[in-house]
């Protein structure tokens, strides 16, 4: 059986090489890793990688895990999001921007902070199946027809020029690929961030459940060593 291992949610052009980086230093713990990361080209290959019973080591959201993923997966660990604004160790929030607006820093409370003038407008969303693009932000503004209007990009790095450039009112972005976007995506720079969804369990490193008991434990243990935390249930 083939061994895969991928790190896709955070893998834009510009931050490849930090994302090799980090995986070289996990194959030093874990030399049975694959020499090299699988990029799955679309969402489809993405969805064969996630359910392949080789697969030691990825990174998911729990939009797919709350779908039925995690009957094939099991949750490693889970990365801090505290060097970032809007995160809080394990847990994350999505960035609500628009082309205008007065900037609101990340509450202090594990609450949302929405504004009320959403109603009525369309959202940019990377995919229905997403936590932080979508489903948080149904869930938090109680649906209001999110689905029924939203113009679907396929990535957060979409979603961002789509309201940047005006065929989307306003996007919820992960507050990590937020930070990305500012550093790599001028689109971003027409953006303000006007509310915050609330705080969620952030995007779950994976392995298969047909990976031995203690395999799973040196990956854990890997991914710990390097920053990560102990798994956290779904909001």
């Amino acid at each position: 059986m083939t061994a895969f291992a991928a790190l896709p949610m955070y893998d834009w052009p510009e931050t490849r090489g930090a994302v090799d980086a980090y995986y070289s230093a996990l194959r030093a713990r874990v030399p049975e890793l694959p020499p090299h990361l699988s990029r799955p080209e679309n969402d489809a290959a993405l969805d064969a990688l996630w359910s392949d019973p080789g697969l030691l080591l990825s990174q998911t959201c729990w939009g797919p895990m709350r779908g039925g993923l995690d009957r094939t997966v099991e949750v490693l660990a889970q990365p801090s999001y505290d060097d970032v604004p809007g995160g809080r160790g394990i847990f994350y929030r999505s960035a609500i921007v628009m082309r205008e607006g007065t900037p609101l820093p990340a509450p202090e409370s594990t609450g949302c902070a929405l504004p009320v003038a959403l109603a009525g407008l369309r959202p940019a969303i990377n995919a229905p199946r997403s936590l932080s693009g979508a489903i948080a932000l149904s869930e938090d503004l109680s649906d209001r027809g999110l689905a029924a209007r939203a113009l679907v990009t396929g990535s957060h790095r979409a979603s961002v020029r789509a309201v940047a450039g005006g065929r989307a009112d306003f996007a919820a972005i992960d507050c990590r690929s937020w930070v990305m976007a500012l550093d790599h995506e001028p689109a971003a720079r027409a953006l303000t961030v006007v509310g915050w969804t609330a705080l969620r369990p952030g995007l779950p490193f994976i392995t298969s459940r047909r990976t031995p008991p203690e395999m799973r434990a040196r990956l854990a243990g890997a991914l710990c060593a390097l920053g990560a935390e102990a798994p956290a249930l779904a909001a």
